[in-house]
C-alpha cells in the first residue's frame, strides 16, 4: 500500500482551511438549531425520517478511509467482509497522530454505516456535543468513532468483531 492517500488528504484539508474542517459542517448544518429537540432517541417530529437520511449520508461518506482503501485495492461496499478487510490492512498510518485520529473517525463511520445498513431498527442520532451515536434497536447507543480511533491507534476491536457484536445484540 502507498502512502500517497496521505498526500491527498493533507492537500484537501489544506484546501479546506487550517481549522480541520474538511467540507463536512457546511453540509452538516442543515442538522443545527432548528433540528436540537428532535436528536433524543426515539424522535419521530416532522422531517425526522429526512434527517435520519441525510445523517446517514453524511457519515457514510469517509473520505480519507475510502481514499486508504482504494489505494490498498479494498472495496468498501457497505458489508462484513469489508470490514474483514480493511482489519488486514498493515497500520502504517499509526505513525501520524493526525492521520490516525481522522481516520479512526471515518472507519468509526464506515462501522457505524455497515450496522445501520444491515441491522434493521437501527438509527442515527447525534448526542449534546454534536458527537454522531447510533442507536441499535435494543436502546444501546454506540460512539462508532471511538471504535473507530481504538482501530485506527490500536487496531483493536477488530472491525468485524466489533459488528458481530453489536449487530448480534
Amino acid at each position: 500500500m502507498g502512502m500517497g492517500f496521505l498526500g491527498r488528504w493533507r492537500a484537501r484539508r489544506t484546501a479546506a482551511g487550517q481549522d480541520g474542517q474538511d467540507g463536512r459542517a457546511g453540509r452538516a448544518g442543515r442538522f443545527e438549531a432548528a433540528d436540537r429537540d428532535d436528536r433524543d432517541a426515539g424522535s419521530t417530529g416532522p422531517g425526522a425520517e429526512e434527517r435520519e437520511r441525510g445523517m446517514a449520508e453524511l457519515f457514510a461518506e469517509c473520505g480519507l478511509l475510502r481514499e486508504l482503501a482504494w489505494d490498498a485495492g479494498v472495496r468498501l461496499d457497505d458489508s462484513v467482509e469489508s470490514l474483514t478487510a480493511l482489519d488486514q490492512l498493515l497500520p502504517r498510518w499509526r505513525d501520524d497522530p493526525v492521520v490516525s485520529e481522522w481516520l479512526g473517525n471515518d472507519v468509526g463511520l464506515y462501522l457505524g454505516s455497515v450496522l445501520h445498513r444491515e441491522v434493521a431498527g437501527s438509527r442515527w442520532r447525534l448526542d449534546e456535543r454534536e458527537r454522531p451515536l447510533l442507536v441499535l434497536p435494543t436502546g444501546a447507543e454506540v460512539d462508532v468513532t471511538a471504535v473507530g480511533r481504538g482501530w485506527a491507534e490500536q487496531g483493536s476491536p477488530q472491525l468485524a468483531t466489533a459488528y458481530l457484536a453489536l449487530a448480534n445484540g
